[in-house]
């Protein structure tokens, strides 16, 4: 959530830098805030106004009846009840323009940092990078969904027999690259200085609220209702929410924390052909980063987790580009994005496996996350994420890309982790 200090001192600075994600009634959105803002202090004061009378008639009755002014003091009495009605009213009107205010502020989006570019969709992405070498496959390369069926190493059709659609089995090696993956993301984010976490799957509405996942992303979300609680999209969720409400020691930075979870995530309105086999699933594994670091030194963060998941590809060795996205594709919460995507040399398209994200104060304000200043004063953290790395895509481009006409051959980094050299 933008602070709302900082849109009334920068109001033009925030509509332009909303302007760049593409929002639509900036101007207008920006000055009702301002409006229920003001609103809201003139109804504090009235009240606060009342509420001093009011204590002020209480001590002038006391004396009455000490001074046996009984008629007195009951006249004072009426007017204070009079008072009492007036205070009710001022806190009811305060208690709505308050709801309103905390609304509007709620479903504001992060204000993306001023280097974002200007774009309407994906299409308009900067490509800032690109690393490795596309393999050049013979044309009767199979894409990953047909390599799962020959190996018999992800079951589709039995998920959906099971489940639905989206939520596949892994068997043997399949399941055993799953593990592998997993394990060597976790001890490359442990060398990395990350603290390992084990989250919980379900959350409840509070941390949906506070990593900015409600109300923006509910309809993605499946929910408990009964419970109250919904399964969580990322591990960000939870681990970033550890910190809600904590007031950090400034020596604690940075604070960095990585966790495996299986994410879920309803895709709503996903299908075609770009969605075939891993390329789009509701139940899937990821290792995430996250880091609560002092402001002036999040962007230099942001960079390092960067590197991270860069030499997780390199040691994969799989091709890819990194994207600086653009106003109209960065998300609801974050002030800068960089999307990671690998190629896919059977699918010959790209694939995202990462994004990195600083959100500076955004989470931090709907957490109240804060840590003190050299000078004593209170001053909300920067959050950062980043996916290193998201499993499904990575599994798809490694059997692609790796195919020969033996079998699949394994990455040299996750071969102590699998126990063979190749899926045949």
């Amino acid at each position: 959530m933008l602070q709302l200090q900082y849109i009334k001192d920068h109001r033009e600075e925030i509509i332009s830098r909303l302007k760049i994600k593409n929002v639509q009634n900036v101007e207008e959105r920006i000055d009702e805030i301002i409006a229920l803002d003001a609103e809201r202090r003139t109804l504090q004061v009235k009240a606060d106004a009342v509420k001093a009378e009011q204590n002020k008639a209480a001590k002038e009755i006391g004396m009455l009846m000490k001074q046996g002014n009984a008629a007195e003091a009951e006249k004072r009495k009426e007017e204070n009840a009079k008072m009492k009605e007036e205070e009710k009213a001022l806190s009811n009107q305060l208690s709505a323009v308050s709801c309103q205010l905390e609304e509007k502020l709620i479903s504001l989006p992060n204000a993306p940092h001023p280097s974002v570019p200007c774009g309407k969709s994906e299409a308009d992405n900067v490509v800032v990078a690109e690393y490795g070498v596309k393999p050049d496959l013979p044309t009767d390369a199979l894409p990953h969904w047909d390599l799962c069926a020959k190996y018999d190493i992800i079951d589709f059709e039995l998920g959906n027999k099971v489940t639905g659609a989206g939520f596949p089995f892994y068997k043997g090696k399949g399941a055993r690259l799953q593990r592998a993956l997993i394990n060597f993301f976790l001890n490359e984010a442990a060398n990395a200085g990350f603290v390992e976490i084990q989250p919980p799957l379900m959350v409840n509405e509070a941390s949906g609220l506070g990593t900015g996942q409600l109300p923006d992303k509910e309809g993605q979300m499946y929910a408990i209702p009964l419970d109250g609680f919904y399964m969580i999209p990322t591990a960000e969720v939870p681990i970033t929410n550890i910190f809600r409400g904590e007031v950090i020691d400034a020596k604690q930075f940075p604070i960095k924390r990585a966790g495996y979870s299986e994410c879920f995530r309803r895709e709503a309105g996903s299908y075609g052909k770009d969605v075939r086999g891993l390329n789009r699933l509701h139940e899937f594994s990821k290792v995430e980063i996250v880091v609560i670091e002092h402001p002036d030194r999040s962007y230099d963060m942001l960079e390092e987790m960067k590197k991270h998941v860069g030499g997780l590809l390199d040691k994969l060795g799989l091709p890819y580009h990194i994207l600086k996205l653009c106003g109209g594709d960065i998300s609801f919460t974050s002030a800068m994005t960089f999307d990671f995507e690998v190629w896919s040399a059977a699918q010959k398209r790209w694939l995202e496996v990462s994004s990195v994200s600083n959100f500076e104060t955004f989470q931090a304000n709907r957490m109240k996350l804060r840590f003190k200043d050299e000078n004593g004063k209170m001053q909300l953290c920067h959050t950062l994420n980043g996916s290193a790395l998201a499993l499904p895509r990575i599994v798809a481009a490694l059997l692609e890309n790796n195919q020969t006409p033996d079998g699949i051959v394994m990455p040299e980094c996750l071969r102590p982790y699998l126990g063979f050299d190749m899926i045949n």
